[in-house]
Order: C-alpha cells, then structure tokens, then sequence
C-alpha cells in the first residue's frame, strides 16, 4: 500500500506532500478520514506537538487526482501563500493522460465554468453566462506511448474542476474520468492527472522554491517519465520574481 503521507518539502512554514490518489483533501459528507487528518497527525508524532496542530491547506486536489499539495503551518504562511495563489505568481504543472489523439500540439484552453454543488459536476460554456467563472489552460503533447498520449497542463486559473473539463471539451477526456467523458475507470478508481510541480517564491524565506511529485507507484504511469523533459522556463522566473 502506498504511504499516506509522502513529504516533499517541509519547515516552519510549510508542509508540502505528494498526494495519494483517493483520499479528499479536506472533509465532506462522506465522513472519510482526509489527507489533512493524516497530515496533522504526522506533524503532532514527528514534532511532539501537544493539542490541536494548526494545518491548512492552501489549495485543492481533487480526490481521484494525485501530486503535489501545499499546507500553511502557520496563520502568517496561509495569509501569505493565499495572496501567492490569488495573483498567480504561481506556476503549476500537471500532467494528464488521455487515449484520443489531440487535435494541437500544444495551444491554449479558455472558457467560462460554472459549477452544480449539488451534482459535484462542473459545465463549460464559450461565452460567459451568469454565474460561470472563465477559466484559462495552456497545454503541450509531451509524447505518446502504448495508444495513450501524455499532456502537460498548466492552469493559469485555478476553478473547480478545471482541467478535467478543459480536457473533455478539447474531446480528450483524462483517462479513468468517468464523471467528464472517458468510458470506464481505473481499476482503483484514480483518473490519470498528477499535480507534477509547483514554483512559487516561499512566504517567508522569500526564496524560489521548485517542488516536485514523483509519480503514482503505478507501472502505467511510471513508463511516461520517459517523456519528460524537466523544463523549468526562465520566463516564469523573470516574470514571477522581477
């Protein structure tokens, strides 16, 4: 069974992990345990922490998705990193992969959201409609092995959803995405899209930090990783830190 809690980066401030597919981030009306039950109780045995252990996550992965999360430490951190993720000095990059061939090789995703709480489904428009938030994706094919193709997504929104509707309405739906389009899941019910980096400049240190998941211990998944080329555009670093 894979480890719960997968530390990528941690100090003071910060507790980063690599998240498991199928566990929730924080509750809901399932009642399961969440990644960040799992999260405190990490910090409280490794720390020695007496009481509550303050830990908030700074953004969201769905539960079938897997890689890398943020949590804020502390109140100052998560004031800190909210800001960070509110004027997108952020890049983040994930890596999805679909079976249909993909009509660009690379190219830009842009429409309008709008979000049914009550059926947890999100629906994507061309022009904007009362309640729906735009939402904008660059992606690039990567590669292509065994009939599937590897893309690299980098969400410069962050809406509910988004890049698995983004990839269902460019008619690649996210492989094991039942919920947006492809035909039948993955044996342990994942979809196969993985938060695979974040580069932000760290709340407090105010240094570049570059963090990165390994992926899913999963043979499907791990053939890809000879795509992947590890490019970490200079542009982000002069536009994110100038």
């Amino acid at each position: 069974m894979e480890k719960i809690v997968q530390p990528l980066y941690e100090d003071n401030h910060l507790l980063i992990v690599n998240k498991p597919a199928g566990y929730l981030v924080q509750g809901d009306n399932t009642g399961d345990k969440t990644l960040l039950d799992y999260c405190k109780e990490y910090i409280a045995e490794k720390y020695k922490k007496p009481g509550a252990v303050f830990l908030h996550p700074v953004h969201r992965l769905d539960r079938p998705v897997s890689g890398v999360l943020v949590f804020a430490r502390t109140s100052k951190a998560l004031e800190r990193m909210n800001k960070i993720f509110a004027s997108r000095k952020v890049q983040k990059t994930y890596w999805a992969i679909v079976k249909k061939r993909p009509s660009q090789s690379k190219g830009k995703l842009v429409s309008w959201l709008k979000k049914d709480g009550q059926k947890n489904t999100v629906t994507a428009y061309a022009e904007p409609v009362d309640g729906a938030q735009k939402a904008e994706t660059n992606f690039r094919v990567m590669g292509k092995l065994n009939n599937h193709y590897l893309i690299e997504l980098e969400p410069l929104t962050g809406r509910p959803h988004q890049l698995r509707v983004h990839m269902s309405e460019f008619g690649c739906p996210i492989r094991g995405d039942l919920k947006y389009g492809f035909p039948k899941p993955n044996p342990d019910k994942s979809i196969n899209l993985h938060a695979r980096r974040l580069f932000f400049e760290h709340p407090v240190k105010k240094e570049p930090l570059i963090v990165l998941a390994g992926l899913p211990n999963d043979q499907f998944w791990e053939q890809f990783l000879t795509l992947d080329d590890l490019k970490v555009k200079d542009k982000y670093i002069d536009n994110m830190f100038s």
